[in-house]
């Protein structure tokens, strides 16, 4: 499925057939180049802070957020006092870092509150149609989901854009040469037109819109509630065949098994509203698969070190991928979603293998009784 007939289908049922502005429809095509996902059905809602942006409320926020960096191998921890004569590298497998998580995360309090609350910033690597340069563009999502259902019960989402920048030194020289325009016309695959990126931060917008057929809000191999979510398994085997068996037959997604599995649970981890004993089961599912390996000593894009786990997924377009899920082992938590050009294709096109052109780093998911104002 290319990006066009993924925004087709991605967008909410109650909208019609209505024209879309160029705008919103360039912001639609930047919020599904901006995480690479499995391919979406009509009627499958998006995650809760997009669909602000598919319903138009958020039209004139440029829609993607770019973070580029070398290819993130890092070293091996080590005390700042220690000796270089005495220092010994410890490397863990990526099976004890996910249950070293687990165990963190079952004692995670839980919370209470009538909302699901989570502010995360995305970031996306595009080029610039003209000069040579890269630049990042950064957008901060957040959203409201309730915990409750129902035909009244509504979803809320706030998207600000937090502007565009030359994505390194270098690239600033030459964004400098090309007299530091304020506005950015970027290269979008399939695009025939360039999108336009701003420098400056947009306004912040918010919106809301129903759930789908009442209650969905979530994504995971089908459109799932929260009720849903809340009585998922806790024992990890009965997890993963929970899981396998919301695998539709109608996904286009170019991964089977293990890899699909890493996609899924990496979004449930993340963000959504499991129990603490859920998400300990999550890691403990992910440390039993094959072909997860583990980098130490991390810095995601908010600055916060971790471990990431990781798995090479391939893309609709015939590329590969490197997804990374940093984690902090002592919270039991995940910092953030990474990706990481290996094959470059499609909309990692032009970017060299090790280029990181896509991230989204959580701020904060928890309950809450506080309503978006």
């Amino acid at each position: 499925m290319n990006p066009i007939d993924e925004l087709r289908a991605a967008r909410p049922a109650d909208l019609g057939d209505r024209p879309i502005d160029p705008r919103t429809r360039a912001a639609e095509l930047s919020r599904a180049m901006s995480r690479p996902r499995p391919a979406r059905r009509r009627r499958r809602p998006a995650r809760h802070v997009w669909s602000l942006g598919l319903a138009g409320a958020a039209a004139a926020v440029t829609a993607v957020a770019v973070v580029v960096a070398t290819n993130g191998t890092a070293s091996t921890a080590r005390g700042p006092d220690t000796p270089a004569s005495t220092r010994q590298a410890v490397t863990l497998s990526a099976r004890e870092v996910l249950l070293a998580a687990a165990a963190r995360a079952e004692r995670q309090p839980e919370g209470k509150g009538e909302y699901w609350h989570t502010v995360s910033v995305r970031r996306t690597l595009f080029a610039a149609a003209k000069g040579g340069y890269r630049v990042l563009d950064q957008r901060r999502d957040e959203g409201w989901t309730p915990g409750a259902t129902g035909p009244d019960q509504r979803q809320w989402g706030r998207m600000r854009s937090l502007g565009a920048r030359p994505a390194t030194e270098e690239d600033r020289q030459a964004w400098e040469r090309a007299g530091s325009p304020t506005s950015i016309e970027v290269t979008v695959p399939r695009k025939p037109k360039p999108m336009i990126l701003k420098t400056s931060p947009g306004r912040a917008m918010t919106g809301r819109s129903p759930l789908t057929d009442g209650d969905k809000v979530f994504w995971l191999g089908r459109n799932v509630s929260v009720k849903d979510l809340r009585e998922l398994p806790r024992d990890p085997d009965q997890l993963k065949k929970r899981l396998l068996s919301w695998k539709g037959r109608d996904n286009d997604v170019p991964m089977q098994g293990d890899g699909w599995l890493f996609v899924i649970s990496a979004g449930l981890i993340m963000d959504m509203p499991v129990t603490p004993e859920v998400r300990g089961a999550a890691f403990r599912m992910l440390a039993e698969l094959g072909d997860v390996r583990v980098i130490e000593n991390v810095t995601d894009a908010e600055g916060r070190t971790g471990t990431a786990v990781a798995i090479n997924e391939p893309t609709f377009d015939g590329g590969v991928t490197e997804h990374r899920l940093i984690i902090d082992e002592a919270a039991g938590q995940a910092l953030a979603s990474e990706y990481v050009a290996v094959k470059p294709r499609g909309l990692q096109a032009g970017f060299e293998p090790g280029t990181m052109w896509n991230s989204i780093a959580v701020i904060k998911a928890g309950w809450t009784d506080d309503k978006p104002e």
